[in-house]
């Protein structure tokens, strides 16, 4: 799968999650487009860095932790002009139906998954008015649009409000020339599926239920991503793109 081609020269980019997965593609690909990017992320970062990566280690719950890394990359580039919410927690076999589920996991997912999301959010949009403006996108998950026979209450619910937080930052601040939509993929390969390594007949069975024959990897979503930041979406804002390989097209 071929990176997206666009030109991100000059611009400097914020992505959350950006230790694995989603979040470092799309981080990855910023900078192979031409931009700056800071990649934040609790964990220590990856060994496969691209030259000129500014890597953050810090907690997305802490308020402290995500305005200090926010002020430094925009004190790197004197300008902010996206946000990527890529960072997600889903605590496999822990979050379940709400009848059956510890209140902590329900508390630390939305920590993570809404909150940590509107951390970065808030510090976002004052350095995106200084700049003129700018673009955010937020990773939900199809899942958030539908119910589900083996449920995960608390992802579910905090992916959803990700999509609620978005259009509300997307009207709110339209006439600081500030976008603002949501991604929902659909099954992905990354390392937060790591049941489908053990488990091949489960991948194959996943595989199977979608209509393009195959999941989807970490560039269909980051290409997602990049076109919504670029330019070529200057009149996309508000919205939710589903990249599910026609999953939710199903009958």
């Amino acid at each position: 799968m071929t990176q997206i081609k666009a030109d991100f020269s000059g611009r400097n980019g914020f992505v959350t999650g950006a230790g694995s997965g989603m979040g470092l593609q799309i981080a990855r690909d910023l900078i192979g487009a031409g931009a700056q990017a800071t990649f934040f992320d609790v964990k220590p970062a990856p060994d496969d860095l691209p030259a000129g990566a500014h890597y953050v280690q810090g907690d997305l719950r802490s308020p402290t932790d995500v305005a200090q890394a926010m002020a430094d990359c925009y004190e790197a580039a004197g300008r902010l002009d996206y946000l990527v919410n890529a960072a997600g927690v889903l605590l496999l076999g822990r979050d379940r139906s709400l009848v059956d589920m510890d209140l902590d996991v329900w508390d630390d997912v939305l920590a993570i998954n809404l909150k940590g999301s509107l951390l970065a959010a808030r510090e976002a949009v004052p350095l995106m008015k200084r700049t003129g403006g700018g673009a955010m996108v937020h990773i939900a998950t199809i899942q958030c649009v539908r119910g589900d026979d083996a449920p995960q209450d608390a992802y579910q619910a905090s992916k959803a409000g990700l999509i609620a937080m978005s259009k509300s930052i997307a009207i709110q601040f339209a006439g600081d020339g500030i976008r603002s939509n949501t991604i929902l993929p659909g099954p992905t390969e990354t390392p937060m599926q790591r049941r489908w390594v053990d488990n091949p007949a489960l991948m194959e069975a996943t595989e199977a239920a979608v209509p393009l024959g195959r999941v989807g990897t970490t560039r269909d979503m980051a290409n997602a991503t990049l076109f919504l930041l670029s330019d070529a979406a200057s009149y996309v804002t508000g919205t939710e793109l589903i990249v599910d390989g026609g999953v939710l097209a199903k009958p």
